[in-house]
């Protein structure tokens, strides 16, 4: 299972919007996520992709990453886990 940060999202996005951009380039998805503010349903302009097994994950950072959503170049590249103290 590979998970990438997508940043640089329309606010208008939705999760099912953010599926269907990442389908659309022939990959499959697992799990979207858009962060939102806490006291808001306002996005943040960033979100996780949890990528389906198989999807090699360079090819699709490399397909995906400076390629635009609605007037949006998105930037994509690999999540990288949060470490907690």
């Amino acid at each position: 299972m590979s998970k990438l940060f997508v940043g640089n999202i329309p606010h208008s996005a939705s999760e099912t919007d953010l599926r269907e951009w990442v389908e659309s380039a022939g990959y499959y998805v697992e799990e979207v996520e858009i962060i939102r503010e806490r006291s808001t349903p306002e996005s943040r302009g960033f979100g996780f992709v949890i990528l389906k097994d198989g999807c090699k994950i360079d090819e699709v950072i490399a397909c995906l990453n400076g390629r635009k959503m609605s007037g949006h170049a998105l930037t994509v590249k690999e999540a990288i886990p949060l470490r907690r103290k």
